[in-house]
């Protein structure tokens, strides 16, 4: 079982990333592997962080030896996604959504079919779009044909769309609590579905 996070924040140490590190905190707890990524050095590596959409099918050139590269493949190994965004007017950064467009081969290959993913928003302020960023990601990750869930467990609630914060996430101690609740229902239903999951292709 491997669960791994995004961090969709151009900050490798911001709000965002406080809260993916609290949730894999949370299943590591439970004996799981965990990854944490910081999408941004993947996107600034590659010879052009935008798709541009160079290969029909995707064949991966435009992103071949770089570090993007090998952070697709932890991808297309993870059995859950924590996908993480700051709220930029009201939607996910542009760094998460450039490495998201690089994610056709996946898509193509049927990698993250039945992957469980959850999100997590934190924004500036109270009302500070952070659920129509959690929108946004999980349409994201539905367009992948993932298996998504929001912040509920069956020792907790039922929870909502995912995992919401204000800054500074560090104190948002409800936030922190939703983003553990998320982080337990990912890995319940990953475990719950790891039969659904038949890669190919994949290193």
């Amino acid at each position: 079982m491997f669960i791994l996070a995004l961090n969709g924040s151009p900050h490798k140490e911001g709000n965002t990333a406080l809260l993916l590190n609290n949730a894999l905190a949370e299943i590591r707890a439970d004996g799981v592997e965990t990854c944490l990524l910081q999408i941004a050095e993947g996107v600034y590596d590659a010879q052009n962080p935008f798709c541009l959409y160079c290969s029909t099918p995707c064949d991966g050139r435009c992103y071949k030896n770089t570090r993007l590269e090998k952070m697709l493949s932890l991808l297309s190994r993870a059995d859950g996604v924590l996908l993480g965004s700051p709220v930029y007017f009201g939607t996910v950064s542009a760094q998460l959504k450039s490495f998201w467009d690089k994610t056709r081969m996946l898509r193509r290959e049927k990698q993250l079919l039945n992957v469980v993913g959850g999100a997590l928003a934190v924004g500036g302020s109270r009302f500070g779009g952070q659920e129509t960023t959690l929108r946004a990601l999980q349409d994201m990750m539905l367009c992948q044909g993932m298996i998504v869930v929001g912040d509920a467990h069956q020792d907790d609630d039922a929870g909502h769309q995912g995992a919401c914060a204000q800054q500074p996430a560090g104190d948002d101690m409800a936030g922190l609590a939703r983003t553990r609740i998320l982080a337990r229902h990912v890995l319940q239903v990953a475990r719950a579905t790891a039969g659904l999951r038949q890669r190919k292709n994949v290193d």
